[in-house]
């Protein structure tokens, strides 16, 4: 079966609910041998990224966008059971991560995504999902003082927030070290807001968020660009 018809497929299973076609399915991929890391990028999120999108357009109902990303995230959650995580030396320790996203399911199921793929990299990982107030993840930034503050949002009105958090953190710069990376449907579809609201990283899917930060450990947004940042804020 070829890519396309498989996603085709898959999607089909996905909307109506069928949870035996979908697990029978992501059992042949595995048997044709396609590695796990393989299923969650090229079929789960090439399926969710067909589920927002048709959503957005109203060309698939409410209850048939729950019943497929409650679906969805029920096999990548035995799906990321089986990737092998990357061991690290002691000389070079693990960079920690702490990835937030926006307030629905389906912002929850695309991070968790690009967080098992991060882990299974060799990131330690902490995902404190959706809905938490700003105070609390800033808190937690000072109090654990992560490597990386991962933020995923598919939705505009996750952008306010987003944008203040990263404003306050490079207003007080009392980790100057942290770097701010964003991903998600909305920096997607926008192109340039990313760099826009001051991320030092960004990325358009799962795979790329962890060669991103693999490849630019130390990868900062120029004093130069951030104020071009505000200033644009500011125009708006």
């Amino acid at each position: 079966m070829n890519l396309d018809l498989l996603l085709d497929t898959f999607f089909e299973a996905l909307i109506e609910g069928d949870r035996p076609r979908a697990r029978s399915l992501i059992e042949r991929t595995i048997e044709q041998g396609w590695t796990p890391e393989e299923v969650i990028v090229d079929l789960y999120w090439a399926a969710y990224e067909r589920v927002e999108d048709l959503f957005r357009a109203d060309k698939i109902t409410i209850l048939q966008h729950r019943i497929a990303t409650r679906l969805l995230r029920v096999l990548e959650d035995q799906t990321a059971a089986s990737l092998t995580i990357a061991d690290s030396a002691e000389s070079t320790p693990r960079r920690h991560v702490l990835a937030l996203c926006g307030p629905s399911d389906a912002d929850e199921l695309g991070a968790q995504m690009a967080v098992d793929l991060l882990e299974a990299n060799g990131f330690a990982m902490t995902f404190g999902g959706g809905g938490v107030p700003t105070d609390e993840i800033l808190a937690r930034v000072h109090q654990q003082k992560p490597d990386v503050l991962c933020m995923f949002a598919s939705a505009p009105s996750d952008l306010p927030e987003i944008r203040q958090m990263i404003d306050r953190l490079r207003e007080i710069d009392a980790l100057p070290n942290l770097q701010i990376v964003v991903g998600g449907g909305v920096f997607n579809r926008a192109e340039g807001l990313a760099q826009e609201i001051g991320a030092d990283l960004w990325a358009n899917d799962p795979l790329e968020l962890v060669d991103e930060l693999i490849a630019n450990p130390g990868r900062r947004a120029t004093a130069e660009q951030r104020t071009v940042g505000r200033n644009r804020k500011k125009a708006a």
